[in-house]
């Protein structure tokens, strides 16, 4: 890119990939709408890299119903059907009827707790974002205990494709883990 702004190097000279590390990425998250972009994003994720999530993010969104959980959570079963026909997204059937499925959950967590961001802050120590030392991406970790429970509570409520490295990748991008380099510019 030719600037001279410390990154982590992970997102390497790619455009999107730099945006996304540079707006986005370890950005603490607090509105349900994009934490339910996120999450529907991180569940179709699962096998791929985040690239190819990136790459295909907007015809998610307006297949998705620009990520509104209330009207994913209506789809039916025809719509799946057209929806994993279209190459704008991932064509895996088990993740876009997840996708409908965990809107259906989403909905219920935000029932339950008042919003879906209270509830995971429930997982927290403190109920505030981890900020982790890291000196190389040697030192940053797949899981970790927090993930774990999180990812357990979120399967047992019926979330698919939300195992505990999808949900730390969750994690890190909605700011609840800050997992930039201590060398990296855009560390909080």
């Amino acid at each position: 890119m030719g600037d001279t702004i410390n990154r982590c190097p992970w997102c390497g000279d790619d455009p999107l990939y730099v945006a996304y590390h540079d707006k986005e990425w370890g950005r603490k998250v607090t509105d349900d709408r994009i934490l339910f972009e996120f999450l529907l994003l991180e569940s179709a994720q699962a096998g791929l890299s985040w690239i190819t999530i990136l790459r295909k993010r907007e015809g998610y969104r307006q297949l998705f119903a620009d990520f509104d959980p209330n009207k994913v959570a209506k789809y039916t079963e025809e719509q799946i059907d057209t929806t994993v026909q279209n190459p704008a997204i991932i064509r895996h059937r088990g993740k876009v009827a997840a996708a409908v499925t965990n809107a259906q959950i989403f909905l219920d967590i935000q029932k339950e707790f008042g919003s879906f961001y209270k509830y995971l802050y429930t997982f927290l120590p403190n109920g505030q974002p981890i900020k982790n030392s890291l000196r190389s991406m040697k030192d940053a970790q797949a899981s970790t205990p927090e993930s774990d429970a999180l990812s357990k509570d979120l399967k047992k409520r019926g979330i698919k494709f939300f195992g505990s490295t999808i949900c730390y990748a969750f994690m890190q991008a909605t700011g609840m883990v800050d997992d930039h380099l201590d060398s990296c510019h855009f560390k909080g």
